[in-house]
């Protein structure tokens, strides 16, 4: 399938599920290839035909973008190394979730979440810990006992009860053993980021350093249409900046996007311009910002 038909397959199925879904942006590299939201529920999504083509260093792309928007972030994609990908079953990048558009599918608009996870040596499931000990406990079951009719230890048993992730053969045993489900779903959208407390990129010098001297938070921002996120409480501004030539033809995009993640738009020029505005999407000279007082008039500029 071409990249473009995977692009509208993915932009179709995140449509039918409710989702308000950006226009998709040319620019390359790109961290990212569309931002859906249905709600206060945020999605950057990233469109790859092979999933191992997603490199360390865009999902840390994929990453900040996502945690600076409060999102989260996914990969859509037809292949893996070992073959096409499962329907149901999840596979890691770089710490971000990685589904194919049949499972993306099944997910937001069957409320059907995926069961199964990838990893080095076959295909896993996570085991409900307190379901299993209930059950356990209900069948007058010991561990040992258990552990003897799967065939695996007693101590297996109890790390199962704790936590521990299985095979999917040994989990469909134990449905079967006690007759109820004890797999637990996984949330495509429960997502930890990467990224640790103060490891943001922020700016504290050069360009447009001089907004943090009235107390906004600068966020630089790599491989997306916006370069620079301001923060002022709880506000945020997807910021592009250079000349007018090069922001301009940015600021419909990011008008787009911000309209998506309910934020605002700013294109900060390089060179003199009138002061305007392109669809949802401010234009103005960076000279013309050393006149705002405080961060709230920012916003104030930014939206009259």
């Amino acid at each position: 399938m071409t990249q473009e038909r995977l692009l509208q397959k993915v932009a179709s199925v995140m449509l039918i599920a409710d989702f308000e879904v950006s226009d998709r942006f040319s620019m390359r590299p790109r961290s990212f290839d569309m931002i859906a939201r249905r709600g206060t529920t945020i999605i950057v999504i990233k469109v790859v035909s092979h999933i191992d083509s997603a490199s360390d260093e865009l999902a840390a792309d994929l990453d900040q973008v996502a945690i600076s928007l409060k999102g989260s972030p996914l990969i859509i994609g037809e292949r893996a190394r070992d073959g096409d990908l499962e329907r149901g079953t999840v596979y890691l990048r770089y710490g971000i979730y990685a589904v194919s558009i049949s499972t993306l599918h099944d997910f937001f608009v069957e409320n059907v979440p995926p069961l199964i996870y990838a990893s080095p040596g076959g295909l896993y499931v996570n085991i409900g810990g307190n379901a299993l000990r209930e059950a356990r406990e209900a069948h007058n079951l010991s561990l040992g006992d258990l552990g003897q009719l799967l065939g695996v230890s007693r101590r297996a048993i109890s790390k199962y009860e704790s936590g521990m992730s299985t095979s999917v053969d040994i989990a469909i045993r134990l449905e079967e053993i006690f007759e109820q489900e004890v797999i637990e779903p996984i949330d495509l959208l429960r997502y930890s980021s990467r990224l640790r407390p103060g490891e943001k990129e922020t700016l504290s010098n050069g360009t447009m350093a001089f907004l943090c001297e009235i107390g906004v938070e600068l966020q630089r921002v790599r491989r997306a249409p916006f370069q620079v996120l301001i923060t002022w409480r709880n506000h945020a501004i997807l910021t592009a900046y250079g000349t007018s030539q090069k922001v301009v033809k940015r600021a419909t995009l990011i008008g787009n996007l911000s309209k998506i993640t309910k934020t605002h738009a700013m294109c900060v020029t390089t060179d003199e311009v009138i002061r305007k505005r392109i669809g949802q999407t401010l234009v103005v000279w960076e000279e013309q910002l050393h006149e705002i007082e405080d961060g709230d008039a920012l916003i104030a500029m930014v939206d009259e």
